[in-house]
């Protein structure tokens, strides 16, 4: 089952969110962000998430600002307010009585959790997929666009079928994000997750993460996926493998009975 949820962006308009509540035990809960003009019902945000939660561990997953059910505008948005929003996502989740021990994050939205770990209180595990290791990788997304934005101070960027604005202070904040230092000073278990067939993001960023990160680190190839995860079984497949190795940091972090309660309580 899934909760719908709203929570203010750092910049003030709603976020809209959806919690897919665990099923059986309840083994811990997570934060799922998504890719940089993604949504939370992209098939990475939304099929991970809802296995994850049939595996016990509940996870929210939102639309960042100006994206799908969220209010606002998406030119108005940066790396830097992703960041912060995934702040504002986690005291969601503490002030409902689940807080988060798990940041799960794909594609920009893998450094995005990245940035935001050390920001928030009681995550126990971290895992990227299909992640750069640089935020300015987006640059070569709106590269056509990117003069203009900069001499004019905006400009349309239509994109995925749509049309959206992109802003000067959006591509000044994306070039001046730093995230090889955060992901070095990350004192968290990582898991780095990622296609050797992404033709998006290339492979060699996870070796970058993966190199600058602490142990415990993990790194797990998947084999045939593309970067958004879209082949039959590939979100789920990618779910297992973080399900299984984030039950050794996850496992017993809350008090026997409070996650059930909660649950029960939010079922109505």
């Amino acid at each position: 089952m899934t909760e719908k949820v709203r929570f203010q962006s750092v910049v003030g308009p709603e976020l809209a969110g959806a919690i897919d509540l665990p099923e059986g035990e309840v083994r811990g809960w997570g934060i799922f962000v998504h890719g940089f003009t993604l949504g939370k019902d992209s098939p990475a945000a939304s099929r991970v998430s809802k296995q994850l939660a049939r595996e016990g561990i509940g996870m929210l997953r939102y639309d960042n600002l100006g994206v799908g059910e969220s209010d606002g505008d998406w030119g108005d948005g940066s790396f830097t307010i992703k960041v912060q929003d995934t702040v504002r996502a986690a005291q969601l989740m503490a002030e409902r009585g689940t807080p988060a021990d798990l940041l799960v994050g794909h594609s920009w939205g893998g450094a995005a959790v990245l940035a935001a770990a050390a920001e928030i209180t009681g995550v126990r595990a971290v895992a990227t997929i299909g992640a750069p290791v640089d935020p300015s990788h987006v640059e070569r997304q709106y590269d056509a666009v990117m003069d203009r934005v900069l001499s004019e101070g905006s400009h349309e960027w239509f994109v995925g079928g749509r049309t959206l604005v992109l802003k000067r202070a959006f591509v000044e904040d994306v070039r001046h994000a730093q995230l090889r230092d955060r992901i070095g000073e990350l004192d968290l278990p990582l898991l780095v997750l990622h296609s050797p067939t992404d033709n998006t993001v290339d492979i060699s960023n996870a070796g970058e993460i993966f190199n600058e990160a602490r142990h415990p680190r993990s790194f797990v190839s998947l084999e045939g996926a593309d970067h958004l995860l879209t082949a039959r079984g590939q979100a789920q497949r990618a779910a297992h493998i973080i399900s299984a190795w984030a039950d050794q940091y996850i496992h017993g972090s809350h008090p026997a009975g409070q996650t059930s309660q909660v649950v029960k309580s939010s079922l109505g």
